[in-house]
């Protein structure tokens, strides 16, 4: 009796093991100003909590600067800090999407490193979780970036929940709080590349929208470009609506019609009108340009779909790990069991420490 009291924990002990884990996923690349200040912020938010266990996961995109130094800094320091390194730059969906995966809380926190995702809404998120929302996610209906892109956003989100088979979420990035269940339903659907906030809201989970106000980023440049933008854009369309090529056969239909009834006006004229009437060269090449470009137009949108075809297909690993708490688990096994391997050979003759030697 007196042996198994000794294993049993006490009190204190057994409430932290039961406490729920909350995982924090912060992907950065090159971020090296704010990977200090956003542990700290994120830390002082779940002192707040004091029922939960958390870790802080940060998942590096190959950066270039000293970020992996510093976080390897902060990690050294404390225990709930983790670092994921890639092999190389795997993009903005692909990594963010594979720690996704790998983190163990009963709910897994996602938000960006550059700080204009704040920490501070962190204990609204737990409470709510708390409550039985599987997701809970923070929208920005007002930003302070450029008036020009607030503009384009909102045009972009009206456009594609007027064509997308399942109403999206506007002015949501991605930031918020997942149920292990609904990371578990994302893992099974297996899309290699998701348009990830226009998958949270098919799935349909019950979710509550908590407002805030994105503030500008204060350290550090911008990842996003152009490119990074359009991918998205690109991925919120194909993956949620089939409109788009409904357009491109109505069209055809639309222009075969036109080009027929241009043909016989055409035709009339010319035989009303034998002598006086001149077709000309400048209405053929006027045609022949505007259907090339409607043409191209098309080609592209088919191009999209094509191409998301072809990366679901690859079934590629989403990224290669250059350094991670298993890689690191898995070194230190191994050292640890050489040593013993090796202890073990010292203290015993050959025969009995090798028994399969002769």
């Amino acid at each position: 009796m007196n042996r198994l009291e000794g294993r049993v924990p006490n009190a204190e002990v057994a409430s932290l093991l039961l406490s729920p884990l909350i995982s924090v996923l912060t992907p950065c690349f090159n971020e090296e100003d704010n990977v200090e200040l956003l542990y700290e912020r994120i830390k002082a938010a779940f002192a707040l909590l004091p029922g939960y266990r958390y870790e802080h996961v940060y998942v590096d995109n190959a950066s270039t600067d000293r970020t992996v130094e510093r976080i390897k800094k902060i990690a050294s320091e404390d225990r709930a800090v983790k670092l994921i390194v890639n092999n190389r730059n795997f993009g903005h969906i692909r990594s963010p999407l594979h720690a996704f995966y790998e983190l163990r809380g009963d709910a897994v926190i996602v938000m960006a490193s550059d700080l204009q995702d704040p920490p501070e809404l962190i204990p609204q998120y737990v409470r709510k979780w708390a409550e039985g929302y599987k997701v809970v996610i923070g929208v920005k209906p007002r930003s302070r970036e450029a008036a020009i892109m607030a503009k384009v956003r909102r045009l972009y989100y009206r456009f594609v929940n007027s064509i997308s088979d399942v109403p999206l979420i506007a002015n949501f990035t991605g930031f918020g709080l997942y149920d292990r269940e609904v990371v578990e339903q994302v893992r099974k659907i297996d899309d290699r590349y998701p348009y990830f906030r226009g998958l949270i809201a098919d799935l349909g989970y019950p979710r509550v929208e908590i407002p805030f106000l994105q503030p500008r980023r204060e350290r550090g440049v911008t990842k996003n470009n152009i490119y990074t933008l359009y991918d998205n854009a690109m991925l919120g369309i194909t993956n949620h609506s089939k409109v788009p090529l409904r357009i491109a056969t109505f069209c055809g239909f639309a222009l075969s019609a036109m080009s027929l009834a241009v043909a016989l006006g055409y035709l009339v004229a010319k035989l009303l009108y034998w002598n006086s009437f001149s077709l000309g060269t400048a209405p053929l090449v006027i045609g022949v340009f505007f259907l090339g470009a409607v043409q191209l137009f098309f080609i592209g949108i088919l191009g999209e779909y094509i191409g998301a075809i072809h990366t679901q297909v690859h079934k590629r690993p989403l990224v290669t790990e250059k350094d991670s708490p298993k890689k690191l688990e898995s070194r230190t096994y191994r050292r640890v069991a050489r040593k013993r391997v090796l202890s073990r050979c010292v203290a015993l003759p050959l025969r009995q420490a090798l028994p399969w030697s002769e």
